[in-house]
């Protein structure tokens, strides 16, 4: 009898693994940050649907694809601490409505007049609407300020739950009436602003631009403002960005994170997703409207699987059909997160493939090419 044991525990240890974990991982998941938007007890059914169960289990799997960046996030957060590199930016300025706090990056001192304006760019980062910091893209920042001899400034804004998207495009809108009227304190060139968005932070550039155009109530700005940031504005630069927010909530519900995503919450519901979808709003644009959107360039990874690649390539062609400038970028082999990540050092794999279509873009952008 004795002998029979391990023939026994095979099949319990198979499914255990086959059966115990993926619904361990997917119910704390769910559990930790939201059950299918069903009532009742209907929500616990959804939730443990087969297929939902294990394509649940496989994207939380795939996030520990990230311990790769382990050796990266001690480099960054020791750059940040040190007080010796205060002298390459200025660390949390406060800025706009909510007082949320900006870092702003020095270009390099070589090869410029110190009475000349310098470009400015503001980076924004993404993290599903929900999530972020700036000190984590501290030596993006810093690198591309060197590499488009640009003051770079990458500002906090306040994510879901503080705020819905319409307040994070607040935010951004507040950080660049910051610039403007800091002009004369840092030299900025603030009538050569070029916007650069990362995922949820190239929705965000995208949808801050078209808002800024239409000049819209809910932003809380004066109408003569939000025009002058409209003619600022020289481009959006978008890494990897969500511009359809309908088409990327089934690409969610694919791979079963609709519910766990900060997305649909950060939106107000689905019945917002037009209105917060640069593709929708760019199909209710007057003609003059149209006149006024700036030449967009749009880069993304071929091997993107959390968001698509057909993000960027229907944006390219709907911003085509409506006359609109657009430069697209597949880049072979390049995932979500190595299209920003890897721009935060020389030395990683594909620092140089990025930024040579970034300082192309932004050459053409600052007329420079």
């Amino acid at each position: 009898m004795t002998g029979l044991k391990p023939h026994m525990s095979l099949p319990v240890a198979a499914g255990a693994l086959l059966v115990g974990l993926p619904y361990s991982i997917s119910l704390v998941a769910q559990w930790m940050y939201g059950w299918p938007n069903k009532p009742g007890y209907k929500k616990y059914i959804e939730a443990l649907k087969p297929r939902r169960i294990y394509c649940l289990t496989r994207a939380v799997l795939e996030t520990l694809k990230y311990l790769q960046y382990g050796k990266l996030y001690f480099q960054w957060k020791s750059w940040y601490k040190n007080d010796e590199n205060r002298k390459h930016y200025e660390k949390g300025i406060t800025y706009g409505r909510r007082s949320n706090k900006l870092d702003l990056y020095h270009p390099p001192a070589a090869g410029r007049s110190a009475e000349e304006p310098v470009p400015l760019v503001v980076f924004i980062y993404g993290g599903a609407w929900g999530s972020g910091d700036r000190s984590i893209y501290c030596l993006l920042a810093r690198q591309m300020a060197e590499e488009l001899s640009a003051t770079v400034v990458c500002p906090d804004y306040c994510t879901y739950p503080k705020a819905n998207v319409l307040g994070m495009v607040q935010d951004i809108a507040d950080c660049l009436i910051w610039a403007r009227e800091s002009r004369q304190k840092f030299n900025f060139d603030t009538d050569n602003i070029v916007l650069i968005g990362h995922s949820a932070g190239a929705h965000l550039c995208a949808l801050t631009t078209l808002f800024l155009i239409d000049t819209r109530e809910e932003l809380f700005i004066e109408a003569s403002k939000q025009q002058e940031l409209t003619v600022a504005i020289r481009g959006v630069i978008g890494l990897s960005g969500v511009y359809n927010i309908m088409d990327h909530y089934e690409h969610e519900r694919m791979r079963a994170v609709e519910y766990v995503s900060t997305m649909h919450k950060a939106m107000n519901g689905v019945e917002n997703f037009p209105y917060y979808s640069p593709t929708h709003i760019l199909r209710t644009f007057s003609q003059d409207n149209l006149k006024r959107v700036p030449p967009f360039a749009l880069l993304h990874g071929t091997s993107d699987i959390i968001v698509p690649v057909e993000s960027s390539t229907r944006f390219s062609e709907l911003l085509t059909s409506l006359s609109v400038k657009v430069s697209l970028y597949l880049l072979p082999k390049v995932d979500h997160t190595e299209i920003v990540t890897d721009l935060m050092a020389p030395d990683r794999r594909f620092y140089h493939p990025v930024y040579s279509c970034v300082k192309q873009e932004y050459r053409k952008l600052m007329g420079t090419c």
